[in-house]
Parts: C-alpha cells; structure tokens; sequence
C-alpha cells in the first residue's frame, strides 16, 4: 500500500504532524512564563498573597508544557537529516548558525533559571527568585526571536549568495536575521502567544468561577485575562493587517491564494468572504464576495489594480483550497477574541466582570481558540509558502532526503502512536492540574469577624427549673 504514496508528501506530512504539536507548547508557554513574571511582581509590589498562590499553581502547569514543548522539539530537529537531507546540506551554512545561537542563548538562559523559578523562592529569596522567573520568560522570548528569523528567512530570503557546491552562503547576517519579514511574523507570533495564554488563563478562570470553588482567585485570574484579550486582540488584528500587506509585497502568490484570487481585477478585487476554491478550473465555485473591498484593505484604495494567480505558473502556485480556508479560520477566531475583549470591558464597566455566568461560559468555550488560530495561521503561512522550502530559490521536491516511501511512511504511523499517547497523556495531565485549583484559603483569626453575643460556640445544655425541662 505504502509504494504508491509519494514520499514527498508523506515527509511533509511527518512534519506537519510533529510541528502541529510542537508548536501549541511554545505558544503557550511563551505567554504563561510572561505572565508568571507579571504574577511574581505582582506579588512583591502589592504584597498580596493571591498572587503567590497564582504563581504557585500557574508553574506547575508551565513546567509540564515547557517540558513537552523541549522534547516535541528536539524530535522535530532530527527530521532536518532524516527527511530533508539535501535541504539541510544546502541552507545549513544559514539557518545552523542561527539555530545554534537558539540553544547557546535562549535554551541555556531557560534551563539555567527554570530550577531556580519552580523550586527556589525560599532559597535565593524572592528579589533574587523574581530575577530568575524574568530570565525564564525574556529566554523564550529569545528562542522565538532566532526560530522565527529562521523561518522569516526560509519565507523572505535576504543577505546570502551561493557557493560552487549550490549551497546558500552568509553575506550579511544582519540581513538573513533582519530579513523583510522578520518584524512582523516576530511581532504576530509572540502576540499570539499571548492571546493563546490569555485564552487559557480565562477558561481556567471562568471554569472555576462557575464551579464556585475559589472564587477570589478564580476572579483574579479572570480579570487579569480577560484585560489581557481586550488589549491584545485588537493590536493582534493590526499586527495582522500590517504582516499581510508585508507579505502581499514579498509573497504575492501567497496572498493571491488567501484571497481566492485566480484572475487578476484591473479595477478593483473583491472581497471573498467564502466560497469552494476550484484550483483545476482556476476559478472559484460559489463564492460570496464584496465588490472591490480586497482592492480597499490591500492597497488602501477602492480601484487599485490586483495581480491573480493567473499570473503565476501553475507548478509554482501554492494549494489555495488549505491557505484559503486556513486563513479564514484564523481571522475568524481573531474576531471572535476581539468580541470576547469587548464583552468582557462591558462587564468590567457594569462591574459585573466576576458575576456573568454567560461570559465565563463563552471564556470556557474559547479556552483552546487561540491554539487552533496559532495552527490556522502556521498552515496559511507554510503551505502557503509552496512549491518552496527556501522562498523562489529551492524547490521542495528539491529539498529531501533519497527516502522511500514505505520507510517514511512507516515512521510517520509511529510518530502518530507514540504522540498522541506521550501528549495526549500529557495535555490531560495539564487539563487535571488547571481542574484542580484549591479553594481560596480559610482567613487567619485575627482577619475572621467576632462572634456576636448571644450565640454559644458549645453545645447547648439543659436547664432545670422547678422539675421541668426548658430547652
């Protein structure tokens, strides 16, 4: 069965499948270790001990990501020189530097203070244990510094040349790191983990709000989330725009497929709202569009002239029913945070934000929103990144390894078991330990309000008068 699947598409498959679980990790923990930081100096600023206890329950949680974010990671790596050989022997010269630069700065900066922030506030004191819970969260902000500007520069291409072997050589490493699209994916994906934690925090929040179980800080949480959705979602949406106009400039046919544009518009593109991309006819089936307003959000201008995919090669257009649909999942859940954000500053400005059922119901509901976002928006940006590994220079069909099919076939039926068996494993570890917060502790004797006269705290003893019993 396997001889007649191409090894190709089973590789890519095998990496899609092991970065799709990869990357939900990161961008979780990315946002929790920032919010841990924030929890921690929270705490010696305001002296409030609802936030240590936040911080308490909240690091647990991130030391079991982080650890699954580590070990899906490594795993993905490998694949470089399994499946991508020849892709790893002609971009190595570029992407193994900034690769290594990744663990020599970030990897170690996180290992190093990681111990120090889950085991060590009563041993190095918490000025010094706030300093390392700092180091922790400004480490995977690192990491994802050197992982984007690597994959900003399989997208954007900048400051390298070719040797006599084909293979890409540095240049300018101010330019491979600071390619054209670096800044904006940058800037989208960290937004974007914060969103994907913030979502996470206010399920876990708004769940427990429900339940009752520790309402002070369940609604400490809630609050500090939802405040984080309501600023972040609308600054992710303009990060969005922006990112999408850099692309339209370097990427064109990437754009052309989100937007379902087979033919070119001399005066004006519509807007596709939906509709079933017919890659084989060029055409769109169906679709539900907006006169010129693709023209309006693109080029700022009603008539403006947009390219289609009619002018692109066939070989080299990217699949536009994925990127189509991908993209719309994703600026649809982007609208959908954005609402969240809105309803929950309503709440706030009612003063109702810990006492609406219906908002920590809908905070449940798009508790793993920012996940599926996050996976729409890698899809729409790799697939959409097709027939190429390196950007209009390397062909994927160029790119891997002389594997057979049955053998990657073989190991990609293996990752599948075994991931969603450590992973899945893992991922419900996570959801008991956010299912289990304590409830808020009893007050000390001395904050607990004076029994008031009249009422005895032992049990009640009869009285005898005259024979009879008065009870």
């Amino acid at each position: 069965m396997f001889d007649t699947l191409d090894a190709v598409l089973l590789a890519r498959i095998q990496f899609a499948f092991t970065v799709s679980f990869h990357i939900i990790f990161p961008a979780f923990s990315i946002g929790l270790a920032s919010y841990l930081a924030v929890l921690n100096g929270l705490y010696l600023w305001k002296k409030d001990d609802v936030y240590l206890e936040l911080f308490n329950f909240w690091k647990t949680i991130f030391a079991v990501a982080f650890g699954m974010g580590v070990v899906s990671g490594i795993v993905m790596s490998y694949q470089f020189g399994t499946n991508w050989s020849v892709f790893s022997d002609k971009a190595g010269p570029v992407i193994g530097p900034l690769m290594g630069y990744e663990v020599l700065t970030a990897f170690f900066l996180e290992a190093g203070f990681l111990g120090v922030m889950l085991f060590g506030l009563k041993r190095v004191g918490p000025g010094l244990h706030f300093f390392a819970t700092c180091m922790v969260a400004f480490g995977t902000l690192i990491s994802a510094t050197w992982i984007l500007a690597v994959n900003s520069w399989m997208q954007t291409p900048a400051g390298f040349g070719f040797n006599d072997k084909g293979q890409f050589i540095p240049l300018d490493w101010w330019q491979i790191i600071f390619n054209p699209s670096f800044p904006y994916r940058l800037v989208h994906m960290v937004l974007a983990a914060y969103l994907t934690t913030a979502l996470v925090v206010g399920a876990c929040g708004g769940w427990h709000l429900l339940r009752g179980t520790a309402p002070r800080r369940a609604g400490r949480m809630f609050s500090m989330a939802m405040g984080m959705v309501a600023v972040v979602a609308p600054i992710q949406i303009f990060a969005g725009d922006m990112h999408g106009l850099n692309t339209l400039e370097h990427q064109p046919a990437k754009v052309m497929g989100m937007e379902g544009h087979f033919q070119s518009h001399a005066e004006g593109a519509p807007l596709i709202l939906f509709g079933i991309p017919n890659q084989a006819e060029q055409r769109m089936d169906y679709a539900i569009q907006i006169p010129k307003l693709s023209s309006l959000i693109l080029k700022h201008d009603l008539n403006a002239p947009l390219a289609g995919l009619d002018t692109i090669p066939r070989e080299l257009q990217p699949p536009v029913g994925v990127i189509f649909w991908s993209f719309r999942v994703m600026v649809g859940l982007g609208f959908a945070m954005l609402g969240l954000g809105l309803w929950s500053l309503w709440c706030r400005y009612r003063g109702t934000l810990k006492a609406a059922p219906w908002l920590h119901r809908a905070a449940v509901a798009m508790g793993p929103t920012g996940f599926v976002a996050v996976l729409a928006g890698w899809i729409t940006t790799e697939v959409g990144r097709q027939p190429f590994t390196v950007y209009g220079h390397l062909l994927t069909a160029q790119s891997h390894s002389p594997l057979a099919a049955p053998a990657v076939a073989t190991s990609l039926v293996l990752f599948i078991l075994v991931y969603f068996f450590v992973f899945g494993a893992g991922t419900f570890y996570i959801l008991r330990l956010m299912a289990r917060l304590p409830r808020d502790p009893t007050p000390e004797l001395g904050e607990a309000p004076l029994r008031t006269a009249g009422i005895a705290p032992g049990p009640v003893t009869q009285a005898h008068h005259g024979g009879s019993h008065a009870h």
